[in-house]
């Protein structure tokens, strides 16, 4: 097992070569949680992400240790830049398979920090089988991006930093895949202090760790679905679930549509790009899934490798989910004036129309009669009722658009 050791000897491999990121206090979360939120941003680290930790950890122990001539991984992303950064650095040549559904933007830092990419299957787990294969064929050594001892070690240097800056810390928010970032975190933080509680963070539509917590025995998801490409893990490690069943206290979920707000109250309030995976530990404590009033609390945004032709959607999707952006539907009278009545209404309650449709040719509107939908940017959730309600009084029935929700 793990011992405090292994993460200060991790930790001394790390030294300058990673990049120190101390804690930020966040004033804006703060408020709206009821808690002291800090954020550990990891975005910020070198290669986009937590994952050089556990990489670059593995692969310079195996080098120290001798023999060690080429390696493989098999990754959504930040793995892979890990490892092809690391293998890079004491001149080993690695070869990296990713999902064919992995954004462009981390094939091409992955290939930039030298690796031989290989693209295989739909999801993580069937790039695995790829890489295994390959080491078959090649003898290559398989670096795992979780189930590792080495890699978990590397990546609870994390838990160090945070202590390091915040001694009094009462949570940790982790978010968690395969389980190599919490069962590091975890093991880590609650040898130093076991007053420390550690909440793993998944996504809904991934949660294969949250239903194998404290199970006797691993629990795979049939499918994963979600926009959190770097948590999308069918089947955690065996080795990861043991480390967390032992340290972490609880598991929760997030949606899609909590991951995607999150992002975007990042950019907004705090400047700064995180990915879906990376956001959901700050996702989790906004959406207060357990309780932190008067907590000292730390969200890790464990990566900021967002495509840019997926972050558009991203944004959209979190602008719909603060009531940013709200889609609805009213039936009016088809005849003159009747659309400026309407648009002198919206346009008093401060709301832009950015997107308009009129039909009157729609089977169930009756002679003499119009259907419109439109959506509208307005500046939250009090904002649209103000709007409903002014349109309500006004003699409208406003018919709201629940995919728009």
């Amino acid at each position: 097992m793990l011992t405090l050791k292994d993460f200060e000897a991790a930790s001394a491999r790390l030294k300058n070569v990673i990049h120190t990121i101390p804690l930020s206090s966040s004033i804006t979360f703060s408020g709206m949680t009821g808690a002291d939120v800090y954020l550990k941003y990891e975005n910020q680290q070198k290669t986009g992400s937590f994952k050089v930790r556990g990489a670059y950890n593995k692969i310079m122990k195996r080098y120290e240790e001798g023999g060690l001539s080429a390696v493989i991984a098999s990754s959504a992303g930040n793995h892979a830049q890990g490892v092809a950064f690391a293998a890079s650095s004491i001149g080993v040549p690695s070869t990296i398979v990713m999902p064919r559904s992995t954004p462009i933007a981390k094939v091409s830092a992955t290939e930039g920090y030298g690796a031989n990419v290989v693209l295989a299957g739909s999801c993580y787990d069937d790039a695995y089988a790829r890489a295994c294969e390959i080491v078959e064929e090649t003898g290559a050594e398989f670096i795992h991006p979780f189930d590792d001892e080495d890699v978990m070690a590397g990546q609870g240097t994390i838990a160090l930093e945070i202590l390091r800056d915040l001694p009094f810390v009462d949570m940790i928010f982790v978010p968690a895949g395969g389980g190599g970032l919490i069962s590091g975190v975890a093991a880590c933080a609650k040898q130093v202090n076991p007053r420390v509680q550690v909440i793993g963070v998944q996504a809904e539509g991934a949660p294969a760790i949250a239903n194998s917590f404290h199970h006797p025995e691993i629990i795979s998801s049939e499918s994963v679905r979600t926009i959190a490409d770097g948590i999308a893990v069918r089947t955690p490690g065996s080795k990861t679930m043991e480390y967390i069943n032992q340290y972490v206290d609880r598991i929760v979920t997030v949606s899609d549509a909590e991951i995607a707000s999150s992002i975007l109250l990042l950019l907004e309030r705090a400047k700064q790009v995180v990915e879906p995976a990376g956001a959901t530990s700050l996702a989790a404590v906004l959406g207060k899934k357990v309780d932190i009033e008067g907590k000292k609390v730390v969200c890790v945004l464990s990566g900021g490798n967002i495509d840019m032709s997926f972050i558009h959607k991203v944004v959209e999707k979190g602008l719909v989910s603060r009531s940013r952006h709200v889609k609805f539907s009213t039936i009016m009278p088809d005849v003159p004036g009747a659309l400026e009545r309407f648009a002198h209404i919206v346009a008093e309650q401060n709301a832009n129309v950015i997107l308009f449709n009129h039909d009157r040719v729609q089977a169930n509107l009756e002679i003499g009669e119009a259907i419109i939908s439109v959506v509208v940017e307005l500046g939250g959730k009090e904002h649209a009722d103000r709007l409903y309600q002014a349109l309500t009084e006004a003699g409208y029935h406003i018919i709201e658009d629940k995919i728009a929700k």
